[in-house]
C-alpha cells in the first residue's frame, strides 16, 4: 500500500553519482517517511536520469537544467578529459560555452522541459562564488534560455543564486546576484520561481516576495541561527524546505551524506524557529510545494 506524501524535498540530487550503490534504498527510505522526492538537473546527463528516476517511481519529480558554474567550463582538467576522450582540438585550455550551436545543449533541454514530470527547469540562474567576471554575460544569456524554455513548457524556475566575496550595487560584474537575478527575471520570466538554498538578505527576501517569487531552506537551519531572522519574516506561504542532497546534512545526521528522508529535520526547524505547530508548518509546506510545482 502507497504511503501517503508528508513532505516534499523540494530539491534534491537524488541522481548523483554519490547514490550510485544504494539508491534504491535510499529512495525507499524516503517512501517510507512519507516524502516525496524532486530531483535536480544540473547539466543534460544528471537532467535526463532526474526523468529516468521519476518515470520509476511514483512520488519522484524532475527539473532539468544547466548549472551556472557548468555554463563556462575553464578548467585544464575538464579540457584534458575531453581532448583525451574524443577531440584533440580541445589540447589547449580555452573557455567554452556549453550552449554554442554545434552542442545543441539547450535544444536538448527544450525536449527535455515538456516530460510530464518535469515540474519546473533549472537549477539556473548567476552565481558569482565560483565565477571568473568575465564569465558572467555567459551566465546570463544561459539564465534568459532557461527563462524562455520555462515560459514556453509553462514550468517554473528553480534558480541557483549565489554572491560573490565582494560587496557592491548590482551591476552584473559580481555585485548583488540576487539583485541581479531578480532584474532578469522582472525583464523576461512569465512563470513561478523559487530561489533555493536561499542565503540573501531580508532586503534580498523581501524583493522577491514582491516580485511573486518564493524562497527554500535546507538543513544549515539546524546548525547556524544565520537563518533565524530570514525563517522569522517570511510569510509561511512563500517557503518550501529541501535537502539540497547529498550536501549540508541536518542535525542529527551531521558527518553522513545527506538523503531526502532527512527534510523532516528542515521542517522540524523552520517550525522551531518560528515558534509555531510542527504538524501546522508540516502542512502548509507541503500545500506550497503541491501548488508551486503542480504537484497533486
Amino acid at each position: 500500500m502507497k504511503k501517503a506524501i508528508k513532505y516534499i524535498d523540494i530539491h534534491g540530487h537524488i541522481n548523483f553519482p554519490e547514490y550510485d550503490v544504494d539508491r534504491e534504498e535510499v529512495i525507499k527510505r524516503a517512501a517510507e517517511a512519507g516524502v516525496g522526492i524532486i530531483s535536480v538537473g544540473t547539466d543534460i546527463e544528471s537532467s535526463s536520469k532526474a526523468i529516468e528516476l521519476a518515470e520509476t517511481h511514483e512520488n519522484m519529480w524532475a527539473v532539468v537544467g544547466i548549472h551556472p558554474t557548468e555554463i563556462v567550463e575553464s578548467s585544464e582538467s575538464k579540457v584534458k578529459s575531453q581532448s583525451e576522450a574524443s577531440d584533440t582540438s580541445f589540447g589547449m585550455a580555452r573557455r567554452k560555452n556549453v550552449f554554442d550551436a554545434e552542442y545543441g545543449i539547450f535544444e536538448e533541454l527544450r525536449r527535455l522541459a515538456i516530460h510530464p514530470k518535469v515540474v519546473a527547469i533549472g537549477e539556473c540562474g548567476l552565481d558569482y562564488f565560483h565565477t571568473n567576471e568575465a564569465d558572467i554575460p555567459a551566465q546570463v544569456e544561459a539564465f534568459e534560455k532557461h527563462i524562455s524554455i520555462a515560459n514556453e513548457a509553462k514550468k517554473p524556475l528553480m534558480l541557483h543564486v549565489r554572491n560573490g566575496k565582494k560587496k557592491g550595487d548590482s551591476n552584473l560584474t559580481g555585485g548583488d546576484a540576487y539583485k541581479d537575478a531578480l532584474a532578469i527575471l522582472k525583464k523576461s520570466s512569465q512563470v513561478p520561481f523559487n530561489f533555493h538554498f536561499f542565503a540573501g538578505s531580508v532586503e534580498n527576501m523581501k524583493e522577491i516576495f514582491v516580485q511573486g517569487g518564493t524562497v527554500s531552506f535546507t538543513g544549515v537551519l539546524t546548525f547556524t541561527h544565520n537563518y533565524d531572522e530570514l525563517i522569522k519574516q517570511a510569510p509561511i506561504d512563500k517557503i518550501m524546505s529541501e535537502t539540497d542532497c547529498p550536501y549540508v546534512s541536518p542535525v542529527p545526521h551531521r558527518g553522513k551524506r545527506n538523503e531526502p528522508a532527512f527534510v523532516i529535520e528542515v521542517v522540524k526547524a523552520i517550525a522551531h524557529i518560528r515558534g509555531e505547530d510542527e504538524e501546522k508548518v508540516r502542512m502548509v509546506l507541503l500545500e506550497n510545494a503541491r501548488g508551486f510545482f503542480n504537484i497533486r
